[in-house]
């Protein structure tokens, strides 16, 4: 019973050596200097931003994308005892003490790093050589863009470790399919490649993309398992549930995670909130919430309330009126009412309260019981500092002619009668039109009346922000209950979906200024690297950091696409032709490299010549690590299936070794761009740019 204690205990293991060097040498030109420079690059003053706003627990919106991926850069904050004292005002501004550097770039460097060995893996998993994997890896390793993507607190590099695990789990889940479906390594890759999706996702939108890529490969293996005559019914509906749950619900629930997490943190008020509504400013300590805390729930006749435009477009306002009338004429000669303004303004003013009056009684107060006022309900709204009704008639806005003029109705007995009376649903409604009012306004934004027979905007609704229950008939004891808001003990609580939706929509539909960038691009000049990015300059010396490729990789791997889409091409054309080049293994190993590797390359890039938004080298950065991968598996079949003799081999092999050889040569001429701990003379700098080397020596000849 006890024999076992009679020798020694063993374990083995099996260590790739290959693969433990690669991730040494991914970890050392990831982290090396790390806390150089010890300033703000680029778009750190971006994201250090949103850092300092979890470490404060301040909500804030980025309409660039989930919340994971700054959550993770704040995760590394959190590590090193970061406060959220920074003044994140000015690219190459030096960090104070209190910022933890190594610890800001740490989590963005080791993503990078380890997607060298991941590199290797993806190769092996799809049946290529022990050669093409290491290929692919030491493209990855010494990729200077890459490097210097990684080496700051920036998300391309999260984002690219998160889509090469997806597919690498997908690789090793569809090989396990083969021999042990069901198993608790199949559960676990399976599982893996829809968690690492959902990362992606969560990281920026572009993740989408590889998140697509792997659904439908999935869906083209699934659709292949349902002809497999050799599995049950049950067993193919148990794959395809499988499948459903891991990439379909699981995704869906971690995206959903992420946002609770992120709106957990993120209780306090902060710069944000004016863009949310007033419902979800509400919910937010301080700002918002302490004015509304207790507020009543139903409007009532009688009820003092400031209304919000929800369109919130150019700006967010509130229905505003004032003393001053619109002018007798117009600059361009129109005349108007000369009745009292009505403006939308972007700032809180007491001249933003309303009273809600019943239009067949005098009284301005609540009545006990209160009386809500119910949908189809005709109401006046008296400006409650003025007590003038808000009235509409057929007189132009000012500034939209073809829209009627909004006002407080002053009674000049010119026979232009009053037409104050408003229903919650009515023929004609008071609409935002977005444009600035001239100096007369104060440049406050014009409100027009617009009939709903032109069709319905968002523009034209208006939520009840502020609200409370009117107890002064009185003007000079209603003025100084509009100055001092009073207070019901009445909680109410958002749902998490209520805020989830409400932010996604925000998230999706906001658009930031995209005005040119000095440093912006398109798509087309990524490709042949015709663009670079000057991401930092020394403030005493002339060292800098450059986002800047490699040249050899980046034309190699165009190359290598369009050599994969010619071979694909003439292989299918001689397949019509029934002649196969390709044993049926090698052919479906070709054509799964391509989906995963040419496919990532094109889901990846295609997409931004359909965006307007403006665009940055760095946005090709996913799609060119596909290429990398892509590249050693052409050179491998051209050698396998293309060369036909040992001695082509040998000469082929001999241009790739040299091939290699002159990448890292590049890769280390770069060094100094891509570290930047090395002053340039300007002589230097555009030796070290290759267009403007290239342009320099066409003109020398």
């Amino acid at each position: 019973m006890w024999g076992f204690l009679k020798r020694p205990i063993v374990v083995t293991a099996d260590i790739n050596l290959s693969l433990v060097a690669l991730t040494g040498m991914g970890l050392l030109s990831r982290l090396w200097r790390l806390t150089y420079p010890p300033a703000v690059v680029f778009d750190e003053v971006y994201y250090g931003q949103y850092i300092s706003f979890y470490m404060k627990r301040i909500f804030f919106l980025d309409d660039s994308g989930p919340p994971f991926g700054h959550m993770v850069l704040a995760l590394g904050g959190y590590l090193g005892g970061f406060d959220g004292h920074f003044l994140w005002n000015r690219i190459g501004a030096e960090y104070s003490s209190n910022v933890p550097v190594w610890s800001l770039r740490l989590l963005p460097a080791l993503a990078g790093a380890l997607s060298v060995p991941m590199a290797y893996q993806i190769v092996l998993e799809l049946h290529f050589s022990h050669c093409a994997a290491m290929g692919a890896a030491l493209l990855m390793l010494i990729e200077n863009a890459l490097i210097t993507q990684s080496r700051l607190m920036l998300l391309e590099s999260v984002l690219i470790f998160f889509n090469l695990l997806a597919v690498l789990s997908y690789l090793k889940f569809f090989n396990c399919q083969k021999h042990s479906p069901f198993s608790l390594s199949w559960w676990f890759w399976l599982t893996l490649t829809g968690v690492a999706c959902s990362c992606a996702v969560g990281i920026k939108y572009m993740g989408m993309f590889t998140y697509v890529l792997m659904l439908a490969v999935a869906a083209v293996h699934a659709w292949h398992l349902i002809g497999d005559q050799t599995l049950s019914n049950v067993c193919v509906f148990c794959h395809l549930l499988a499948r459903a749950v891991a990439l379909l619900v699981i995704p869906v629930v971690l995206y959903l995670l992420f946002f609770y997490v992120h709106l957990i943190l993120l209780f306090r008020s902060g710069p944000h909130d004016q863009i949310m509504s007033s419902a979800f400013q509400a919910s937010l300590e301080g700002g918002l919430a302490r004015i509304t805390q207790g507020q009543p729930l139903e409007v009532a006749f009688g009820s003092q309330v400031t209304l919000r435009n929800v369109f919130g477009k150019p700006v967010p306002c509130w229905l505003h009126s004032h003393q001053d009338t619109y002018p007798m004429i117009y600059e361009n000669g129109r005349g108007s009412s000369h009745q009292q303004q009505v403006t939308c303004y972007p700032f809180k003013d007491v001249n933003n309260w309303w009273i809600v009056k019943d239009p067949g009684r005098h009284q301005l107060v609540v009545s006990s019981p209160p009386r809500p006022v119910r949908h189809g309900d005709m109401v006046q709204l008296v400006h409650g500092m003025t007590t003038r009704s808000l009235n509409t008639h057929d007189v132009a806005a000012p500034l939209s002619p073809h829209s009627q003029e909004v006002s407080c109705y002053i009674d000049y007995n010119i026979s232009m009668p009053a037409q104050n009376l408003w229903r919650l649903v009515s023929k004609a409604a008071a609409r935002l039109s977005g444009a600035h009012l001239p100096d007369w306004g104060y440049r406050q934004l014009e409100i027009v009346g617009e009939k709903l027979s032109r069709g319905y905007h968002e523009s034209m609704v208006w939520n009840v922000e502020e609200h409370r229950y009117g107890a002064s008939q009185e003007q000079r004891e209603r003025e100084r209950e509009l100055h001092s808001p009073a207070q019901v003990d009445v909680s109410r609580n958002l749902s998490f979906m209520a805020r989830f939706l409400e932010l996604q929509w925000k998230m999706l539909v906001l658009r930031s200024d995209d005005s040119e960038h000095k440093y912006s691009s398109s798509p087309l000049e990524w490709v042949t690297l015709d663009t670079n990015i000057a991401y930092w300059l020394h403030p005493r010396t002339s060292a800098q950091i450059h986002l800047l490729g490699n040249i050899v990789i980046w034309i190699s791997g165009s190359l290598a696409l369009a050599i994969y889409a010619l071979l694909s091409l003439w292989y299918l054309l001689r397949q019509r032709r029934n002649v196969h080049d390709l044993p049926q293994d090698a052919w479906l190993r070709w054509v799964l490299a391509g989906a995963l590797c040419a496919g990532g390359w094109a889901v990846n890039y295609l997409p931004f010549f359909l965006m307007e938004k403006t665009l940055f080298l760095y946005h090709y950065l996913p799609a060119l690590t596909f290429q990398i991968l892509l590249l050693p598996v052409v050179l491998q079949h051209i050698s396998d299936h293309l060369c036909r003799s040992q001695l082509q081999r040998s000469v082929f092999s001999a241009l790739v070794v040299a091939w290699y050889s002159s990448a890292c040569h590049v890769s280390h001429t770069l060094r100094p761009l891509t570290y930047g701990d090395k002053s340039l003379s300007p002589h230097e700098l555009k030796a070290l740019r290759w267009k403007d080397s290239w342009d320099i020596l066409i003109r020398k000849h």
